[in-house]
């Protein structure tokens, strides 16, 4: 999918704001969302995402829209340090399928990394999804730092 298009109220992330979708929560305000990847590059691998913007990617976002993720992206990763004691944390954000987006939803990436890990981002939907109970356990973790 290219940069253009019409926004899919069928997409995953639209889905889960919509409750038809479960997520492990880590993060809520009445503008945003966040939730572990449950296919995630490492452990604690976070999304943040909009819940009143239907941008698909950075291009189309409302600056205020944008403000609000970045604002959360930043308390979650700080929780997440916290939580997790990483030895760095990478924030990612593509636009568009030939960037790497596979959700056409904009949302932001929070991925924890240490020394001697795996470095840059792979491509999802390689069938690698996290035990739920997993998760959830990482999610009290984290949250308990919020």
């Amino acid at each position: 999918m290219s940069l253009d298009g019409v926004y899919d109220e069928d997409n995953p992330f639209s889905l889960i704001l919509q409750g038809k979708l479960p997520s492990t929560r880590l993060y809520e305000d009445e503008h945003v969302l966040a939730f572990l990847d449950i296919q995630p590059q490492s452990k604690g691998h976070a999304l943040v995402i909009s819940k009143w913007s239907k941008a698909r990617n950075i291009l189309e976002m409302e600056d205020e829209a944008l403000c609000q993720v970045m604002t959360a992206t930043k308390k979650v990763a700080k929780a997440i340090r916290k939580a997790l004691n990483p030895d760095g944390i990478h924030v990612a954000q593509f636009n568009g399928g030939p960037a790497g987006q596979t959700v056409f939803h904009l949302h932001v990436h929070i991925v924890p990394r240490w020394e001697g890990g795996p470095r840059g981002f792979s491509v999802h939907a390689q069938g690698n999804f996290a035990d739920p109970a997993e998760l959830q356990a990482l999610a009290e973790q984290i949250r308990a730092q919020l």
